[in-house]
């Protein structure tokens, strides 16, 4: 198989116009050289002129030999990149054009197939989200399906009524995770632009905490605030969103007659909303996944569908924030919504 590449290499070598025309116009000046070395000098300069330009034209053949075997190892390091193989490195510590043609082939090649990779992971990533999707919306149908058989036999109008509330508490339930798949695509997708403005803490946090005032006064929840009218710069439709995810979080995950509170912090580096709940908490090994999508953990109530978190997460980071959590299980969790002053 070596033989048969050199023995191409050497045809390829000889298909070469300009390698022909070059090997000729040596031959010739070496033949016109000595003639004239001859006729000046004698046999002695004719034998030194063929020897000299003899020697030259076969340094240039060895010379073009060795570029045209760098050549078809270039070559075939494509052809093993375009099938897909695992190609070796190539780099060297030489100069000269060959090199520095390797070297920007090699910097292609592996920024390919970091792009292949990357392109694979979010294959793999698109086809679990779709999976769990699909997982998360098969629950709510499956019982819209049943209710709905049940309503066609059953005559007793309270237990039709019951039936229809619950067919509209899974729409509701199907309608939020849709939305807020939607909106996590979006922002994924880098379509959604985060306007930027100043908000007042106190302001924000007043407008999150206002849809879940009636169900915390039936849970007789305690909430105390010593939220200041510190000035945070974000989006604040969305980052009213974000903080409201995470206050659900905390109301269900405790019990009646608990206790949540809310306070903000300011350092040179960043200004930050701190919601801490007297729940049940979250369990150690659950801890640094609770923002993964469709992730719920061992205390997850039973309707948790494991998204809510994320998009809190998406839409801080979106904004050069973060948020941290830590939490004590039996004793509750807090969440540190941080907004950065300089980008980090």
């Amino acid at each position: 198989m070596q033989l048969r590449r050199l023995e191409d290499r050497g045809i390829g070598m000889l298909k070469n116009k300009e390698f022909r025309m070059m090997v000729s116009i040596a031959i010739v000046i070496t033949m016109a050289i000595s003639i004239c070395g001859y006729a000046l000098c004698g046999i002695p300069a004719f034998i030194m002129s063929i020897l000299l330009g003899g020697s030259l034209t076969v340094i240039f053949i060895m010379t073009t030999k060795k570029r045209y075997e760098a050549i078809s190892s270039l070559s075939s390091y494509l052809e093993k990149v375009l099938a897909g193989l695992e190609a070796p490195n190539i780099l060297d510590q030489e100069e000269g054009e060959l090199s520095l043609l390797k070297t920007n082939i090699y910097k292609a090649t592996s920024t390919l197939q970091y792009q292949k990779d990357l392109l694979t992971k979010d294959k793999m990533a698109l086809a679990n989200a779709i999976a769990d999707i699909s997982h998360q919306l098969k629950t709510p149908l499956t019982s819209m399906i049943v209710m709905n058989d049940l309503l066609k036999t059953e005559d007793d109008k309270d237990k039709r009524m019951e039936f229809l509330q619950t067919q509209s508490n899974q729409l509701d339930r199907m309608n939020w995770l849709i939305q807020t798949l939607l909106k996590l695509s979006k922002i994924d997708a880098g379509t959604i632009e985060m306007k930027t403005e100043e908000v007042r803490a106190d302001d924000l946090m007043r407008e999150a905490i206002k849809p879940f005032g009636i169900q915390m006064d039936l849970r007789n929840i305690r909430y105390s605030t010593n939220i200041t009218n510190v000035l945070l710069k974000c989006d604040k439709n969305w980052t009213v969103e974000a903080i409201q995810n995470i206050v659900k979080n905390c109301i269900e995950h405790m019990e009646d007659g608990g206790k949540l509170q809310a306070f903000t912090n300011e350092t040179n580096i960043f200004t930050e909303i701190v919601i801490e709940d007297t729940g049940c908490g979250i369990a150690e090994e659950d801890l640094p996944h609770i923002f993964e999508r469709f992730y719920k953990g061992k205390n997850a109530c039973k309707d948790s569908v494991g998204i809510g978190l994320a998009l809190s997460r998406t839409i801080i980071n979106s904004q050069h924030g973060d948020i941290l959590v830590a939490s004590t299980p039996g004793k509750g969790t807090k969440f540190n919504v941080r907004f950065y002053k300089t980008i980090i």
